[in-house]
């Protein structure tokens, strides 16, 4: 089971987040928490991303409009990976010719950059 964190969870799990930056990550969308029956409550997940933000935004000092960019780029490089391994997934249960034409496909178009 999913773990999931109250606001105030969240604010004590999180060192350097206090309710004014997590308010405005919320108003920014730059994080969603879940909807439940009991109100909104975040995931491990939403909780390693504020980290990462409050890190971003104190550390390097970017504004919200960067730090919803940094987030779009992570969740794209998240999604691009988990379709990659699904490819390679898939090629697994095809024929080793198909593998291996596969392969030098990929090393041709790597070398072509």
């Amino acid at each position: 089971m999913t773990e999931r964190f109250s606001e105030d969870e969240a604010l004590a799990a999180v060192a350097r987040l206090d309710r004014r930056r997590l308010h405005s990550y919320l108003e920014a969308r730059i994080v969603t928490p879940v909807q439940t029956e009991g109100g909104q409550v975040f995931r491990r997940i939403d909780l390693v991303r504020m980290e990462l933000l409050c890190e971003l935004e104190e550390d390097f000092g970017l504004n919200e409009d960067a730090l919803a960019m940094v987030i779009s780029l992570i969740d794209q490089l998240h999604e691009a990976r988990g379709d990659l391994n699904c490819v390679l997934e898939a090629l697994q249960d095809e024929p080793r010719e198909l593998q291996a034409k596969v392969g030098a496909a990929l090393s041709r178009l790597r070398a072509e950059r």
